[in-house]
């Protein structure tokens, strides 16, 4: 157990570290670049399609969007500062299920998401803040945040195959 708690501290301060060492001009294009990254997902799944869920147990197309919008507000308000335009919210809970709404759900979480890293000063970057009961610097916060928005459109790779559809390509760039 002190081997694995030893890792995970030890892959929290790389990824920090990482993201930490990138620009904030390199920080907002990636941002960008995972919203339209996202957008194609959110494109290729069928509107039938987005209340289909893979096993019984899961969430559906949509709520694993829909969530992946919440958390970019939740991180993003606590790095930042901004309330988020959900407020107490989630639109998990309160977008209705079709293409059209959670497209728009999703992409209006990258813009906010996009505009509070913009506002949030380079100096400030290792401020602590508290999310989940934790105090720990925005960077890290941040890099969080663009991990749980990318291992949830992960997630949803296997829906589009479960649906016949080919997933969008890699973005790396």
């Amino acid at each position: 157990m002190k081997k694995l708690s030893f890792v995970i501290v030890l892959l929290t301060i790389t990824c920090t570290s990482v993201f930490a060492q990138l620009t904030k001009e390199q920080a907002i294009g990636e941002w960008k670049r995972a919203k339209v990254y996202t957008k194609a997902y959110l494109d290729a799944m069928p509107a039938d399609g987005y209340t289909f869920k893979a096993t019984p147990e899961v969430r559906t197309f949509a709520q694993q969007m829909l969530h992946l919008a919440d958390a970019n507000y939740y991180f993003l308000s606590v790095a930042s500062g901004k309330e988020s335009p959900l407020g107490k919210s989630s639109a998990e809970k309160t977008v209705a299920q079709t293409k059209d709404a959670t497209t728009k759900a999703v992409m209006d979480s990258y813009d906010f998401c996009i505009t509070a890293l913009e506002s949030i000063p380079v100096d400030k970057m290792q401020e602590t803040v508290t999310a989940e009961g934790m105090k720990t610097p925005k960077a890290l916060i941040l890099a969080k945040a663009f991990e749980h928005q990318t291992h949830h459109r992960g997630q949803t790779t296997v829906y589009l195959r479960l649906k016949g559809v080919k997933p969008p390509a890699e973005m790396l760039f």
